[in-house]
């Protein structure tokens, strides 16, 4: 259940961001276009991480100047290590990492380096990047991680033995499930080492709730099925707008009362729309062994090293 409403925050309230610098991933689309567009227009930096150069130019010309595009594929670790060494180059400072991007619920399929599709762009993906760019955020007083999360890592479990599915029987809903538990256990393991090491960094986590965005389009064109297309947009007609739902991942970003370790989600009807609270999560989310199992998972999976370590 979801506690400590906040009230009725809306992107009105969020701060000055003259001066700031900010990565958010899949920023050409959905969730991640609207952050980009509004900590733009609020004065900040914004570097917006796009695996296509030609949707993401599209959505830099929406954006506007305060944008610059950053090329960058979360299921090509080669990728996501050029993306960080472009950004290392291009700025020295980073204020918000925004781990925005994702698939859900698509067919099996495996990432450049063999990890199954889901786990490897939603998770995997986003944990070298964040460890890749946390210098940057390190040299940055009071840094911020938002790792976007879903409902449905309530539907998720993690095999640490088989996480990428090459012996048991995949499932679409399953494995994107495991994926958004995994990105919330990382947000929770990750600033559990922040705090031990001392360091002016705050990983938080975010839902966007119940949200029109093209993460159902995109699921149903990947099935090429038109009964998945069809269900994709009548779905669509009771979602919330992808401004409300955008709006949890703004307030992680930019909120001066956030805390550090939290999940934010709306506070509407059993999370699914409204706007900004203190969201509930499972057992599973909180379980602090399997989250430092995961850490260390994730590292070896990588081969990026932790930070912080």
């Amino acid at each position: 259940m979801a506690s400590t409403t906040t009230a009725k925050w809306t992107e009105a309230d969020i701060p000055d961001q003259t001066g700031r610098t900010v990565l958010v991933t899949g920023a050409n689309s959905g969730l991640g276009l609207r952050t980009a567009e509004v900590l733009a227009g609020k004065g900040a930096r914004v570097l917006m991480a796009c695996r296509s150069p030609e949707r993401g130019q599209r959505a830099l010309e929406r954006v506007g100047n305060k944008a610059e595009l950053v090329e960058l594929d979360l299921a090509d670790l080669g990728s996501v290590h050029d993306a960080a060494k472009a950004v290392r180059e291009r700025t020295d400072r980073l204020d918000v990492l925004v781990n925005n991007a994702g698939v859900m619920a698509v067919p099996l399929g495996r990432t450049a380096d063999g990890f199954e599709r889901q786990f490897g762009t939603n998770h995997l993906g986003h944990a070298a990047l964040t460890w890749l760019l946390m210098p940057l955020l390190r040299a940055t007083p009071g840094a911020r991680v938002v790792t976007v999360s879903s409902m449905a890592h309530a539907m998720g479990s993690i095999d640490l033995a088989d996480p990428n599915y090459e012996v048991r029987r995949y499932t679409s809903w399953g494995a994107y499930g495991q994926s958004k538990l995994a990105n919330l256990l990382f947000a929770r393991e990750l600033e559990r080492r922040l705090r031990s090491a001392g360091t002016d960094v705050t990983s938080v986590a975010a839902h966007p709730g119940y949200t029109a965005t093209e993460l159902s389009s995109n699921m149903a064109r990947s099935r090429r099925n038109p009964i998945f297309t069809v269900g994709a947009k009548i779905s669509d007609l009771f979602a919330q707008s992808v401004e409300m739902g955008t709006l949890p991942q703004l307030y992680a970003a930019t909120a001066p009362d956030v805390v550090g370790g939290a999940y934010y989600g709306p506070d509407g009807f059993r999370g699914t729309r409204g706007y900004p609270t203190r969201a509930g999560s499972t057992a599973a989310a909180k379980d602090e062994l399997a989250a430092s199992r995961l850490w260390d998972l994730t590292a070896k999976l990588t081969g990026v090293a932790p930070d912080p370590a």
